[in-house]
């Protein structure tokens, strides 16, 4: 039984426990999450695919991810702000996303809402609330790596304030793991940043 720190995956490369449950997750684990992401396009893919993992596995969200990008434009600011009712009967009838009404129209009212920031604004409003690496220990086991923190918190209500919806503390500390704002792999994991 694991502790909750790194094991060793079937190829000997020491990785965090939760990414060893299946291919897709080892894939995710060692390629993007925690990698630094920028770009607005980019990061309302996160944000809003963050939303929708609410109260899900993300596996879940992660095996539909192609589904999602092709539903939503590829996530284009620009594209999704631009849909229509009929868009939106489409999305609740997509079999190939999760079709929850409220992450629907959280989505659809966040691409019009950033659509009238200036380009850059959403990258640099997540960015400003990265905490300094220096200040974070890395964590030994799971149980060290926390679900909400100060900066999450903040970063939450930043959103909130700027129109934003289905960004609450716990949906915001997901975006900062999986983006790279904070370096949650485990202390001796293999994709752990230097």
């Amino acid at each position: 039984m694991s502790d909750g720190a790194a094991l060793a995956g079937p190829d000997g490369v020491p990785r965090c426990p939760w990414a060893l449950s299946t291919p897709d997750y080892v894939a995710y684990h060692d390629e993007e999450w925690g990698r630094p992401v920028h770009g607005d396009d980019a990061l309302f893919e996160r944000l809003s695919l963050e939303a929708f993992q609410s109260g899900l596995s993300w596996i879940t969200i992660l095996r539909r991810r192609p589904g999602f990008r092709t539903a939503f434009a590829g996530f284009e600011i620009a594209a999704v702000a631009e849909f229509t009712g009929t868009d939106r009967e489409r999305l609740l009838a997509d079999t190939g996303i999760i079709r929850n009404r409220a992450k629907i129209d959280a989505t659809l009212a966040n691409a019009r809402v950033l659509a009238g920031w200036a380009p850059g604004d959403l990258d640099a409003l997540i960015w400003s609330h990265a905490p300094d690496p220096a200040a974070r220990p890395a964590p030994k086991t799971l149980a060290d790596v926390p679900a909400v923190t100060p900066e999450s918190t903040a970063l939450s209500k930043a959103l909130k304030k700027r129109g934003l919806r289905f960004v609450g503390p716990i949906t915001a500390y997901a975006l900062m793991q999986a983006c790279g704002l904070v370096d949650d792999h485990l202390e001796n994991c293999a994709a752990r940043r230097g």
